[in-house]
């Protein structure tokens, strides 16, 4: 009998979406698909993560850290 194996489809914990404009821009942080927080900096990603029990090794590993609407250094808005 043959068996076939599905390919693994890796899900990153912490998940940051796009900068939100306010007088301080932030960005919203979900792990494991549930809001957690806004963060305004690499630092407190970290810190949320911290608090959920996740230690980040590497913010660039996409197991672990999806950045979207931009990557760890996108805190501002974008060009207009």
């Amino acid at each position: 009998m043959t068996e076939i194996s599905s390919p693994r489809v890796a899900r990153s914990r912490i998940t940051v979406l796009g900068v939100q404009p306010d007088s301080r821009p932030f960005r919203i942080v979900e792990i494991d698909g549930d809001y957690v927080g806004t963060a305004r900096s690499v630092t407190d990603v970290l810190q949320i993560a911290a608090a959920y029990g996740i230690v980040v090794h590497d913010l660039d590993d996409p197991d672990v850290v999806r950045w979207v609407g931009g990557d760890k250094f996108t805190w501002g808005p974008g060009p207009h």
